[in-house]
């Protein structure tokens, strides 16, 4: 790729030989290979994550809250399949199993898994980083718990202002012989919040997860390109598992989890393009510096 004045003004003119560049550096670094391992450990730490988040969190709102969310928002994650897991959540809760030490401990570790792979992968992507500085190991073993107690916290966040809008959608408004109903209004909100929800967790990797430091605005461009590309392709999904789709036929009760592994497999190999495109962003601005 010949070197660019500025980087900004390169990719607006350029833009198809930098796609070409990114897929080509995403082929490089086995982008779909770590994306399939992501998928794999995000779907063994998905429900011990959910089983610590409601237990926890119940103390703070109310469980039904809790539940009433995640059905809404799991669905995002895993198109056609959320059901599948709420009921496995729902049947240890209404089990009333003890959370002992050992169990505690376990389902912690298995939740974080997805992160510490996730870091991993990034490691490769910004391989160009870790030439200059190496994170920690005590902040490489605390991050992926943070990030863990951070869509925790995130998560009672979206629903106490969930609640707040489904309660705006049972008002109206009347204006001498005009009425009108919040409910569209409510339903567009609650999709704006999970669309600003998972736009902020994304920027949100892509800031904290990859080794040295990644320009805020880099992050959240990259947060914003992965969303949208996700919003699409989920959509498409739902339509395909609604109506063409013959999983449950081919997997019988493994149709959920090949559903969820597929899914993620897809998130994950956006979020690694994602997190590409940032990289070979920063390198054309290295050239750039490294000329001027």
């Amino acid at each position: 790729m010949e070197h660019p004045g500025n980087a900004a003004i390169y990719v607006i003119t350029h833009p198809l030989a930098f796609v070409l560049q990114t897929l080509k550096g995403f082929k490089k670094n086995q982008g779909i290979l770590l994306a399939g391992a992501i998928a794999y450990y995000a779907l063994l730490s998905i429900v011990p994550f959910l089983i610590l988040t409601v237990v926890a969190l119940s103390h703070l709102v109310e469980r039904t809250e809790l539940l009433g969310t995640l059905a809404r928002y799991l669905e995002w994650l895993i198109p056609s399949q959320s059901s599948a897991l709420l009921i496995d959540l729902n049947h240890f809760l209404e089990n009333g199993a003890v959370i002992g030490i050992v169990l505690l401990v376990t389902m912690v570790f298995f939740s974080s898994l997805a992160f510490s792979v996730l870091e991993k992968s990034m490691l490769v992507i910004f391989f160009h980083r870790g030439i200059v500085k190496q994170r920690h190991f005590l902040t490489s073993a605390l991050l992926p718990y943070l990030l863990v107690f951070f869509l925790a916290a995130g998560l009672l966040v979206v629903t106490v202002v969930s609640i707040s809008l489904e309660a705006m959608g049972l008002m109206s408004v009347d204006f001498l012989l005009w009425h009108w109903s919040l409910g569209g209004l409510s339903r567009a909100l609650l999709y704006l919040l999970g669309l600003s929800a998972e736009t902020v967790i994304l920027s949100s990797i892509y800031y904290f997860i990859p080794v040295g430091r990644t320009a805020l605005h880099h992050a959240v461009i990259g947060g914003i390109f992965t969303a949208s590309l996700w919003e699409i392709i989920r959509h498409l999904l739902v339509w395909y598992f609604t109506a063409m789709s013959k999983a449950s036929i081919v997997y019988g009760s493994l149709t959920t989890a090949v559903i969820a592994l597929f899914s993620m497999e897809i998130i994950a190999t956006l979020l690694l393009l994602g997190a590409q495109v940032i990289s070979e962003y920063e390198r054309l601005e290295q050239k750039q510096a490294a000329v001027s």
